[in-house]
């Protein structure tokens, strides 16, 4: 979910963050004590006590916060809330709502450094990914501010003069539940298309994670929205059960895994309502005896080391034309063993920590396996123990290659979301594309070649939502994000979203006599 290296790249680190709560992890944190829920123009503490979770800083392992998930009366005032913003927010002209998206854009470009170290402490990925995460949902917000000036229906001329028109409408009251790789990135990527039709919202973040949802709140709060326009809820399973089955909430859209999106899915479809649904992935990536080695090798690393691995649209399989298969792998182990790994907000930290101990430990037993079934560790795929003492306790991992891998291995055909590529060879175009679709999923693919026919018809030939040529994991807001067969449903940024938040109401308009049967 990178949108581009080429911004941070003309940019500078802020000389100090607006706040003193957030410093290098080697100088200590401080907790975070603030409820974390927000609706109806502030922040809120849950009625629901006693069935709070500690929030773990991935860095340290220490204990960020303590997390109160939302209950029944707790949704209901949220839902409440943005039922409340939406009949004024929904009668805004476009141009009035694109004004108050635009100076939240503002505000967050103001203050891109703050959320971006609130999100490495808070999901534990490097400030550098952090800040581009801030800057793809900036211009997010941005991109749809510009479309809902435009949102409109169409008109029909009929025989006799007479004529249809049809309108786009908001839904309503739309639900957003997050993921914890991308905490601030996809709840403005939810939100931002969700606004700029005329909704309300409400936001449930992992419960991993759930910090930085409440900034973006803040932040729509002081660009002038109606009071609880974005809400936001904290809480697990039980919280996002009660928002998909309340009877005002109008669609949820969701990103995270397969079975709970599976269940996602059949519980809105009790109220009939539209989904959409961005799941897991187990990419392909297929590199040709043609390409340009080196772009391909840093293609590969793009495609399997963003977020230590935790992206869903990662390219795991990267399969490899034999010619070139030793060349490649020599130049991809030597570049990952130069990853530099630790202290997340270093500028010159790459990698930072895995998202909680269990994760950590899942992503390391699929290393384990992989070696039981046969897969050859070239690099990495143990435990990491930084140097600096305040460290020690963080959940890091050394990045890994994986050869001798088959199609059958559990490394190949399940996804780790880890830091673990899987090499696999092969002869020829027909083979691969046949090996490549071999999966129930079907999020992203990516090739190299210098062959352009060949790029364009293998893309032509994957099955797969988005697909990438020469290059991997760049997702601009103005172009469509999503899933083939158990990938998902619908589409997240570009125009087409703006379909998923609006519904069409035709209208006919009678010119002259009611031409009767009776």
């Amino acid at each position: 979910m990178l949108q581009t290296l080429a911004g941070l790249l003309l940019r500078q680190p802020a000389a100090a963050s607006r706040s003193a709560a957030v410093r290098s992890l080697s100088s200590g944190t401080v907790n975070v004590t603030a409820p974390l829920n927000f609706w109806g123009g502030k922040r809120r503490t849950s009625r629901e006590k006693g069935n709070g979770e500690n929030v773990y800083e991935p860095a340290t392992g220490r204990v960020l916060c303590r997390l109160e998930p939302c209950g029944p009366s707790d949704v209901d005032q949220a839902v409440e809330a943005a039922k409340t913003a939406f009949g004024p927010w929904s009668k805004m002209s476009g141009m009035e709502r694109a004004k108050v998206m635009i100076e939240a854009a503002r505000i967050i470009e103001n203050r891109r450094e703050d959320i971006a170290r609130m999100e490495v402490v808070n999901n534990g990925k490097s400030i550098t990914e952090a800040r581009l995460d801030v800057d793809s949902g900036r211009l997010c917000v941005e991109y749809y501010a510009g479309l809902a000036c435009g949102l409109a229906g169409q008109h029909v001329q009929l025989p006799g003069g007479s004529f249809a028109y049809t309108r786009r409408e908001p839904l309503g009251v739309c639900v957003g539940i997050g993921a914890w790789n991308y905490p601030f990135q996809i709840a403005a990527w939810k939100s931002a298309p969700a606004l700029a039709c005329g909704n309300s919202v409400v936001f449930k973040p992992s419960p991993l994670t759930p910090v930085t949802a409440t900034l973006l709140a803040e932040v729509f709060a002081e660009a002038g929205a109606p009071e609880g326009l974005f809400n936001v809820v904290q809480g697990g399973q039980d919280t996002g059960r009660l928002l998909c089955h309340h009877p005002d909430v109008a669609k949820v859209s969701f990103t995270g895994s397969v079975p709970t999106g599976q269940k996602i899915m059949e519980m809105a479809s009790k109220g009939v309502k539209p989904v959409t649904l961005e799941l897991g992935g187990k990419s392909p990536l297929i590199i040709f005896e043609d390409s340009d080695l080196q772009n391909a090798v840093r293609g590969a690393l793009m495609a399997n080391f963003l977020s230590q691995g935790q992206v869903c649209s990662n390219a795991t399989r990267v399969f490899v034309q034999s010619d070139i298969l030793p060349e490649f792998v020599d130049e991809v182990v030597k570049r990952t063993g130069a990853i530099e790994i630790g202290d997340p907000l270093l500028e010159t930290t790459r990698m930072g920590a895995l998202v909680s101990r269990s994760h950590l430990d899942q992503v390391l037993g699929f290393v384990e396996r992989a070696k039981e079934e046969g897969a050859v560790v070239l690099c990495g795929g143990t435990p990491f123990v930084p140097s600096d003492p305040k460290l020690k306790g963080g959940y890091y991992m050394t990045p890994c290659v994986l050869a001798d891998c088959k199609d059958d291995m559990t490394c190949v055909r399940e996804e780790i979301f880890g830091p673990v590529m899987c090499v696999l060879p092969f002869e020829s175009e027909e083979e691969v594309l046949q090996r490549a679709n071999d999966t129930p999923l079907g999020l992203a693919a990516g090739v190299f070649t210098s062959d352009v026919q060949r790029a364009h018809r293998v893309v032509q030939h994957l099955q797969a939502g988005s697909c990438f040529i020469n290059n991997y994991n760049i997702t601009p807001v103005e172009v469509p994000f999503g899933g083939f067969k158990m990938s998902g449903i619908g589409r997240e940024n570009g125009q087409v979203t703006m379909e998923y938040y609006s519904q069409v109401k035709t209208v006919y308009v009678e010119m002259g006599d009611v031409d009767s049967l009776f």
